[in-house]
């Protein structure tokens, strides 16, 4: 469904921020797609919401929004959630764009824990709410050190972090912010999104824009760069799989949600990106629909 566009809201400036702040961003922003996964430090700037709602991700898009785009806000895969429908609403209002929930329509998709299922096109901006962007601070908490491991590409630290993921579970523990390793050259925090869409972010024909407002970072992976996820030759990188298909579409390909059904442990397992779920139901698909008894999923 795409809105239209209306007109903005009277007393604000376009897109909320002024001129100098948002050329500012943008000077960031080009040295962030110059350098690919180099974290460019901004002025990051007090929005009307708090930290960890997605101010560095609002900041990118107010910077980069012009009056013809088409704007499609995403929090775990889903349109309609409180986030998505706040910043959605935020940016009809103080730009008057046309916003939609179809991803084949959208010139600027802001994102929170996902990347849709439906593959992004030239032209295409998708922008990334990041919470924590340095990649290295779960394993060296100085700022100076992890500035200079960046520096040196000392990244051996992180390897012996997967590493004992191994020697303790048999298998690299991490299901998502996976680190990567963009370019051949920086390693990256591609925000919390599941592994599962790591490889949709390796030569990706749209632009990818990360945003980190509390910590005053703005990093880039430009279209069609290398992006790899960090792995052993003889444990590789694989992302998730589940047994089951979606109860709503039937779809097997997609990253599901559990979804508790009833009081009895009943549960479904259904897309959590709900764009590309509607679309297969329009066109036919259909999945079991039923909800799995606690009793089964036991069995199985």
């Amino acid at each position: 469904m795409t809105n239209a566009i209306r007109e903005p809201l009277a007393g604000y400036n376009f897109a909320y921020l002024d001129e100098q702040m948002k050329r500012s961003i943008r000077r960031a922003i080009l040295k962030a797609v110059a350098v690919p996964g180099y974290q460019v430090p901004f002025g990051s700037r007090e929005m009307p919401l708090p930290y960890g709602w997605g101010t560095g991700g609002i900041q990118v898009t107010a910077s980069i929004i012009g009056a013809e785009d088409v704007l499609k806000v995403i929090d775990q895969g889903a349109d309609d959630t409180t986030n998505a429908v706040s910043i959605r609403q935020f940016f009809a209002r103080t730009t008057g764009v046309a916003t939609t929930e179809r991803t084949a329509e959208a010139t600027i998709i802001q994102t929170r824990h996902r990347i849709p299922e439906r593959p992004l096109g030239p032209g295409q901006i998708i922008v990334y709410q990041v919470p924590i962007p340095e990649p290295l601070r779960w394993v060296e908490a100085r700022e100076t050190e992890t500035r200079k491991m960046h520096a040196l590409q000392e990244y051996g630290v992180m390897y012996v972090k997967l590493y004992e993921d191994i020697a303790r579970f048999g298998c690299i523990n991490t299901s998502y912010n996976y680190p990567v390793l963009v370019n051949g050259r920086y390693l990256m925090a591609p925000s919390p999104i599941p592994k599962f869409d790591n490889p949709k972010m390796d030569r990706n024909p749209a632009l990818q824009l990360f945003g980190a407002g509390r910590e005053k970072r703005i990093y880039a992976v430009p279209p069609f760069t290398s992006v790899r996820s960090l792995d052993f030759e003889d444990y590789p990188f694989d992302v998730q799989h589940w047994d089951h298909c979606c109860a709503l579409c039937g779809a097997a390909d997609s990253y599901l949600d559990e979804v508790v059904t009833d009081d009895h442990g009943g549960r479904m397992f259904v897309c959590s990106d709900t764009d590309y779920c509607g679309e297969r139901r329009a066109a036919g698909h259909a999945g079991p629909g039923t909800p799995i008894p606690l009793a089964a999923e036991a069995a199985e």
